[in-house]
């Protein structure tokens, strides 16, 4: 995904923080903040170290990455969002990564209401 897709400011971060809208399941939590004036959603991924070590964290935010750029036509594109991954999505095999995500996403109002895998 390019820089331009990307929150990576701290700043900028908290900002989506301080929003307060937020869903979850058991595997990943959603933090969003409409920008209206935005041309395309921006994305940031947090790991935390419950997950394991650099290693791991990194394999697991390269599955959400992947799983976000497949699903990025049917992405809402006036927002910024969070991603961050809680312990139980570390051991999970990319198929299910990306059901959870797209389950998550669309509690978050984030994904077309009507996409289905086939899509």
């Amino acid at each position: 995904m390019r820089k331009s897709y990307r929150v990576k400011k701290e700043a900028e971060f908290q900002e989506v923080f301080e929003a307060r809208q937020s869903v979850a399941n058991r595997q990943f939590v959603v933090y969003r903040m409409d920008r209206p004036d935005q041309p395309h959603f921006r994305v940031g991924i947090s790991v935390g170290k419950k997950i394991g070590n650099a290693v791991h964290r990194n394999w697991v935010k390269r599955r959400i990455r992947q799983s976000l750029t497949e699903l990025k036509p049917h992405l809402k594109q006036d927002v910024d969002f969070l991603v961050i991954a809680r312990p139980s999505a570390s051991e999970m095999p990319m198929p299910e990564v990306k059901a959870h995500l797209i389950h998550v996403l669309k509690l978050a109002k984030l994904l077309d209401q009507d996409y289905s895998e086939e899509d």
